[in-house]
């Protein structure tokens, strides 16, 4: 691949990494992540991986089917494939159990028997 090319790829990778954060703020609400691992403009692929919160979601599904659908609209954008790990399982997204307060368990959403700021707290 030429060097022009690479750059064109990383140009594609960012701009689906820009639109996830501006378009899919649930991901990172409920504590997932996410990361584009493929974004060949050539072929018209592009992969993105899931992780943290998005690990064993009862929604994932449906973010998925979203982003397929809303990357398949880009006329440069052939192919799209969103890999989401089973409950435990690490794709290679990873991310600390707890950032800014959130707690990863429970998809992201909280549990209280770790995140339970106090036997006061209502």
């Amino acid at each position: 691949m030429s060097t022009d090319a690479a750059e064109t790829d990383d140009a594609l990778a960012e701009r689906v990494e820009q639109w996830l954060a501006r378009e899919m703020p649930i991901i990172q609400m409920h504590g997932g992540t996410s990361s584009v691992r493929r974004a060949d403009l050539e072929t018209g692929e592009v992969v993105v991986e899931l992780g943290g919160g998005c690990s064993g979601c009862g929604v994932a599904d449906i973010t998925t089917g979203n982003i397929e659908a809303e990357l398949l609209k880009w006329p440069e954008i052939e192919e799209v494939t969103v890999r989401v790990p089973e409950s435990g399982e690490s794709l290679g997204v990873e991310q600390a159990e707890s950032i800014m307060g959130v707690d990863r368990t429970e998809g992201g959403r909280g549990d209280w028997g770790s995140s339970n700021p106090g036997k006061d707290h209502l």
